[in-house]
């Protein structure tokens, strides 16, 4: 088998691929990219047996055709070192042997045989459904959900972004029960009703993949896995198995106290005052009265404090409510608003921020954070 390839194109890909392969993996063979090779396409995958990414070549001059396994941090760190540049690939299908020659030299390396390479899981025909999603949609859901996800060994469901599907929308849902996020956007629908939990890692893959995309994305699953087909690129995954729980339940209703505040000039408030919190609960203080936030923390141990006081427009009643400061600027970062509404009941009830306008019309978020004690 032989082929022409240019190094830079083949590196993007790889590197792409590079991010499913685990560095604990129990199975060798999965320490390797699965080269095929056929009259026109080469396609290279990459698994860790939960996700597995594939994408595919178009190259003009390929001889034979078969498989091999080559060792994926050999190729890459080789690959990383050569200048943009066609490099042959002249492949043993019997010794296992490649060799790879380039303008001045010639790299052999070992592969394995392509045939100890697990096999791709397939779909249930009958349970199957199949979607087409912008990929605006799709890389902005989990762009905006994935900070908040879990890592919850004895709840693995809260590990994963909860994707629901309806007639009306498409939601993206992740909490690790401090913080809830939920992101809505109605451009994105389905004819039925149907939901599926994605795990973190192929979620942080599809956000790396999302942004080179230019056409919509193919979503097709069951009740284990989930196909996702991109232009260059396609990654299947085993999806989350159990109930989410009821994430409309937590978040509260009627919220009378409304505050609206520049997001920047909160989110580096916080940010400074942060450093003067408890290094072990990280709580900060607000207090918000009339027209004026005031923004405090301690730490009694090392008899430092510091307030800060902001402008912000309010409507209700005095309340004094404590927060996690390192949540709120992670809910704060994911806002992309000029100004934010903090909407509140009382100080024992979560707080919802929520962008003061959207960006988009076909978008609707809300966040959510649980506050903190305030010992008095």
């Amino acid at each position: 088998m032989k082929f022409v390839v240019s190094s830079t194109e083949l590196l993007s890909h790889l590197a792409a691929l590079s991010r499913v392969i685990s560095s604990k993996s129990t199975m060798p063979i999965l320490d390797n990219f699965l080269f095929q090779i056929s009259e026109s396409e080469l396609t290279i995958t990459a698994s860790d047996l939960e996700s597995t990414l594939i994408t595919g070549l178009e190259l003009d001059n390929i001889e034979g055709e078969g498989s091999i396994a080559v060792p994926a941090k050999l190729f890459i760190d080789t690959l990383k070192e050569f200048p943009e540049q066609p490099l042959t690939f002249q492949i043993d299908a019997e010794s296992f042997t490649v060799e790879i020659f380039s303008d001045n030299g010639k790299f052999s390396i070992t592969g394995q045989n392509a045939g100890d390479f697990p096999e791709l899981p397939t779909l249930d025909s009958e349970t199957t459904s199949t979607i087409n999603v912008s990929h605006v949609a799709l890389k902005k859901g989990i762009e905006k959900t994935l900070f908040a996800t879990a890592d919850d060994e004895l709840r693995p469901v809260m590990n994963g972004i909860f994707i629901e599907l309806s007639p009306d929308y498409m939601s993206f849902v992740a909490s690790d029960a401090h913080k809830l996020v939920r992101y809505r956007r109605t451009d994105a629908k389905a004819d039925f009703e149907s939901s599926f939990i994605l795990p973190k890692k192929p979620a942080g893959l599809l956000k790396n993949l999302l942004p080179k995309e230019e056409f919509d994305v193919k979503v097709e699953f069951d009740d284990k896995n989930a196909f996702f087909t991109l232009s260059n690129y396609r990654l299947i995954c085993r999806l989350v198995e159990g109930n989410y729980p009821s994430y409309n339940s937590v978040i509260p209703t009627e919220n009378p106290n409304v505050m609206t505040i520049d997001r920047l000039n909160f989110y580096n408030t916080v940010k400074r005052v942060s450093v003067f919190s408890n290094q072990a609960s990280n709580l900060i203080k607000l207090n918000i009265n009339e027209n004026q936030l005031v923004v405090s923390a301690q730490d009694i141990d090392f008899s430092i404090s510091a307030v800060e006081r902001l402008n912000c427009e309010y409507e209700g009643e005095e309340m004094d409510i404590g927060f996690k400061s390192t949540f709120l600027q992670e809910i704060l970062t994911n806002i992309s608003t000029g100004d934010v509404r903090v909407e509140l009941s009382d100080p024992t009830r979560a707080g919802l921020l929520l962008p003061s306008e959207n960006d988009d019309d076909d978008e609707e978020m809300l966040m959510l954070l649980m506050p903190m004690m305030i010992n008095a």
